[in-house]
């Protein structure tokens, strides 16, 4: 992932970016059915998994307004706990990274890195579509991740058709303010009747997302980075929020306009990615030797 990994026995939990997001309906449920590009950034938190036979699943260290019976890194552990019928358990450590509401997918990351290097340290067996369907019990997100490739997504999110895309520098900023899904999901102008579009109407150009004008209304802070980063080139907002993004063919061109930003501003520089960093970390450890 980012060149700062802190330990080689640390696993990634990348960031995403939706690349567009269209609303294209709502099932019966009130679960809003969508269109949406994603892609893998090679940047994001960081987790450590020590196992151990007792069965106990341990969150150490604090997390900032979320109680360890609340994590999904502990919820995704005690699920394929209870999947598999394993008795082994795990203390799990994170360095979280990515701002929360953020729309970088920051929590169903995690909860993908975890169902992925445990079922790899528990020896469960599952395979990558399995823990995806697990995965889909915790978000709609966590399936892509734990698939780890760039994908067209819809349905929930669930219905994945993978995608080899350009792989650009980005420029991502992170306002300082905590975008609630469900709040714009349920504003009452949000749209959620965009026409369908296909594969190919997206690589020629079509997309946006629906959910920015309910979020650049609701959080002024959010439309004001938009509004700075458009000045660069065409700024997107990812997901619901609050992060915004514009990509850049360089890493030179990404890093000068991040050094404009102004002062107390926050972002980062990433590369998109089409093979997520998880799977890259996976496959270095079944080919180290035993």
């Amino acid at each position: 992932m980012d060149a700062l990994a802190p330990h080689p026995a640390a696993w990634p939990a990348p960031a995403k970016l939706n690349l567009m997001l269209r609303i294209v309906g709502r099932r019966a449920d009130g679960y809003h059915l969508l269109q949406t590009v994603f892609q893998f950034l090679d940047y994001g938190d960081w987790l450590w998994f020590e196992p151990r036979d007792d069965g106990l699943i341990q969150r150490h260290g604090e997390v900032s307004g979320v109680s360890a019976d609340l994590d999904l890194t502990v919820r995704a552990a005690r699920l394929l706990q209870q999947a598999t019928g394993i008795g082994r358990g795990a203390r799990i450590r994170i360095d979280k990274r990515l701002p929360m509401g953020g729309g970088l997918g920051g929590g169903s990351s995690d909860a993908a890195t975890t169902l992925v290097a445990l079922n790899h340290y528990w020896r469960t067996g599952l395979t990558l579509a399995e823990l995806a369907e697990l995965g889909l019990r915790l978000g709609a997100d966590v399936p892509v991740f734990v698939q780890g490739r760039a994908a067209w997504a819809e349905g929930v999110g669930e219905r994945l058709t993978f995608l080899d895309l350009d792989e650009p520098w980005f420029v991502v900023l992170t306002p300082a303010c905590h975008v609630a899904t469900g709040t714009v999901f349920g504003d009452s102008e949000l749209t959620r009747n965009s026409s369908l579009i296909t594969i190919t109407d997206f690589m020629m150009g079509t997309g946006g997302n629906d959910c920015e004008a309910v979020v650049y209304r609701r959080y002024p802070e959010v439309a004001t980075a938009a509004a700075w980063l458009a000045r660069h080139g065409p700024a997107r907002l990812t997901g619901t929020g609050a992060c915004v993004f514009a990509a850049f063919s360089s890493a030179g061109h990404a890093r000068r306009v991040l050094d404009r930003l102004p002062p107390g501003w926050k972002g980062f520089v990433a590369r998109g990615c089409n093979r997520s960093p998880l799977h890259e970390r996976l496959a270095r450890e079944c080919v180290a030797p035993a």
